[in-house]
């Protein structure tokens, strides 16, 4: 539970709060934008950048925790999703492309088709008209007889007549051999209009299928674009409305860190007083002490302890088997842009979990203490000069509500009361009253 912030300039604070953020807004570094990236594995990595962030907002609201870890798995994941949407859209771009490539190749080689066909339709028709004019004049030689040059003099009937016939007979002839020559090439050039046609005509199937693929392939890459974007509008729409939750519940979490932190100032000054009075009796003690060595009589009873508080490892663990999930030290809160002292020691356990008294002493005050929560403090008297005092906070509930307890009593059970996302025991020691890192005890 963070108690003690530091302001500091609008500049600087935006600073701060990108270095705050820096697990989020690596997100870009972080989860690699490649065509291939995996939703699954983006989501294990927002959740990995989430869960290390959560450590920061430990003693914080659980709704705003939870809004603010929501946003931040957003903004994880936005990367990614951009660029899955670029390469979808990337994708549908190319096979539209292709797909009118296909489109064009196929309209080209079936007007080709079309001439060709309009072409073999024209050469047929020559054909015919040239095979009937053939016909023609094989029936005229049939129904009249021979046309040769022996057939014609021997025919005439004077020399002018002779000559007549004869120029006759060589026009029949030369128009009979232009319409073979005619046929023999109108014959050629069919048989390679259609070798063409077939040619084309396999084309135009090849190419149908090849556009019924690229359509196809246009609608699988229009869908999936259609989905990417989808996908981080949605994204963007939650993003939106974390960060409208976010803001919403600043001014509650601020309210009560300020009540929090008015608490912790209520029980420093009763700390101070409390080591004030313990060094009086501790003086008066060894007073008393000194005197009585001095007469040579017994020591008066007075402040003991049950184990010399010569160094670390004077306070047991009050949990056990805990892993310790937060250490002491100056943390940035990433939503409300300061830094504060993580005043203390956080021990990750279940709710529920049994809690014991560190070392001996005197509870002096249990109960509900704002953002701490259910909360035990408890006096150890003077150890190492300084009167020592340990706390345990967000407890579920509490067993020792006043009164002397020994090392290792049950005292209460942890929790996640006050400001706090999750169940866990926030364990502090003080020394005269002002926060000490817990290892240096432990």
């Amino acid at each position: 539970m963070g108690r003690m912030r530091t302001k500091v300039a609008p500049g600087r604070a935006a600073r701060l709060y990108a270095a705050g953020l820096a697990l989020v807004c690596a997100a870009s570094l972080l989860v690699a934008p490649t065509a291939s990236a995996d939703t699954a594995d983006d989501k294990k990595a927002a959740d990995r950048q989430v869960a290390a962030l959560a450590q920061a907002l430990e003693d914080t609201s659980a709704e705003l925790a939870a809004a603010y870890l929501a946003l931040a798995e957003t903004q994880a994941l936005m990367p990614a999703a951009r660029n899955r949407l670029a390469v979808a859209e990337a994708a549908s771009r190319a096979a539209a492309r292709r797909n009118a490539e296909v489109g064009a190749a196929l309209a080209v080689a079936e007007a080709n088709v079309a001439r060709a066909q309009e072409k073999l339709d024209r050469n047929m028709t020559t054909r015919d008209e040239t095979q009937r004019t053939l016909d023609a004049f094989a029936a005229d030689m049939f129904q009249g007889g021979s046309v040769g040059q022996l057939s014609v003099a021997l025919g005439a009937t004077s020399a002018d007549d002779f000559a007549t016939r004869l120029v006759l007979a060589d026009t029949v002839t030369a128009l009979t051999n232009q319409a073979l020559n005619d046929l023999a090439t109108a014959k050629a050039d069919g048989d390679a209009t259609r070798a063409y046609l077939d040619a084309v005509q396999v084309e135009v199937t090849a190419l149908k299928r090849q556009a019924e693929a690229t359509l196809a392939a246009a609608k699988t890459a229009e869908a999936d674009a259609a989905a990417a974007k989808a996908s981080l509008d949605a994204l963007v729409a939650k993003q939106s409305g974390f960060a409208a939750e976010v803001e919403s519940r600043k001014a509650a979490e601020q309210a009560q860190l300020a009540e929090a932190e008015a608490e912790q100032q209520r029980l420093q000054v009763l700390l101070i007083e409390q080591a004030r009075i313990a060094r009086e009796e501790e003086a008066k003690r060894k007073a008393a002490a000194e005197a009585a060595k001095r007469a040579g009589k017994p020591s008066p009873a007075g402040s003991t302890t049950d184990r010399p508080s010569t160094g670390a490892g004077y306070l047991d663990v009050p949990v056990r088997g805990a892993r310790i999930s937060s250490e002491y030290g100056m943390r940035y809160h990433p939503i409300l842009h300061y830094y504060r002292l993580h005043s203390g020691m956080d021990f990750a356990v279940a709710c529920g979990t049994p809690v014991y008294a560190a070392a001996p002493g005197r509870v002096i005050r249990a109960g509900w203490r704002g953002g701490y929560g259910n909360s035990i403090v408890i006096d150890h008297g003077i150890q190492r000069d300084v009167d020592l005092v340990t706390t345990y906070n967000h407890l579920t509930s509490i067993v020792a509500f006043g009164g002397a307890v020994g090392r290792g009593q049950l005292i209460g059970y942890s929790g996640t009361t006050g400001l706090s996302t999750g169940c866990h025991l926030h364990f502090e020691t003080l020394e005269d009253g002002s926060f000490v890192n817990p290892r240096t005890w432990l």
